[in-house]
């Protein structure tokens, strides 16, 4: 019986005033500023965050708006309320969300010869242009298996990281957005993907960034000589669907006029080819 207990305890969520109250925390407002965000008494707030009132939907969508939680950690305070979760989930795959695949099949290719891939939210492989496996060749198998996790293959001593030639600059530029991505979200996947990666082994010397720079590229070393990269992230503007609102498109273009014209060497089919 107490084990049980034990493990219905597990299962069941938080109080949704002590997620609000960490979620305010997190992003370093007090009750006041909250309040203020979402017009309504401090005193109506401290009531929330301590059990004493149960705030209803509409307060609760206003708050974890005014928070900018992510949608699926609001499913979570919805059903730690006693509501129902507001937004749907589905698999990349399902039926439902054809039209967004295919939009982001239109993104990938139209990309070419330039590298481009998407990621889930622990960034895990969900989809990748033909410009991309040319960059991988040399990486461990293992690494290659489901779920691809980009963090890793990029970082991992049997990855990409021998062939980059500002590993030092790549990898904390990489761990400080992983940092900041588990300060928004308060991901424990993430926490521990971050711990991993950090255990990695860093390089001998460490390469100073340009102060000149306003942008740190991606330095890659390759049959075609070295080839330097900028990245952008493009996300879904209005996602009302959780999977949606976790994916990332992250596209590669060339810093210098050698690795444009390396890439377009490359001789891809024509974009309009299946």
């Amino acid at each position: 019986r107490a084990a049980k207990v034990a493990a219905m305890n597990s299962i069941r969520p938080r109080p949704v005033g002590e997620q609000l109250r960490e979620w305010r925390q997190r992003r370093r407002l007090s009750q006041l500023d909250l309040a203020m965000l979402a017009d309504i008494s401090p005193r109506h707030l401290s009531f929330i965050e301590t059990g004493r009132s149960l705030p209803s939907r509409a307060m609760l969508l206003r708050l974890s708006d005014r928070l900018d939680v992510p949608l699926r950690e609001r499913n979570t305070l919805f059903v730690a309320a006693g509501y129902a979760p507001v937004y749907s989930e589905r698999r990349i795959d399902d039926p439902s969300l054809e039209e967004a695949r295919q939009a982001i099949e239109l993104v990938l290719r139209g990309h070419e010869p330039y590298p481009a891939l998407a990621v889930d939210r622990h960034w895990n492989l969900q989809a990748a242009n033909r410009a991309l496996p040319p960059l991988l060749q040399g990486v461990s198998p293992a690494l290659m298996k489901p779920p691809v996790n980009v963090l890793r293959l990029s970082l991992h001593p049997e990855g990409v990281a021998p062939r980059i030639a500002n590993l030092g600059q790549w990898r904390a530029h990489l761990l400080h957005r992983l940092r900041h991505q588990i300060e928004a979200t308060g991901d424990p996947e993430l926490e521990a993907l971050h711990a991993e990666l950090a255990a990695y082994p860093a390089p001998e010397h460490m390469e100073e960034p340009d102060p000149n720079a306003v942008v740190l590229p991606l330095r890659l070393r390759t049959e075609s000589g070295e080839l330097s990269f900028l990245s952008t992230t493009t996300v879904f503007g209005t996602p009302v669907e959780v999977t949606l609102s976790e994916l990332a498109i992250e596209s590669f273009f060339p810093a210098d006029a050698e690795t444009a014209k390396a890439l377009r060497a490359a001789g891809f089919p024509g974009h309009d080819e299946p």
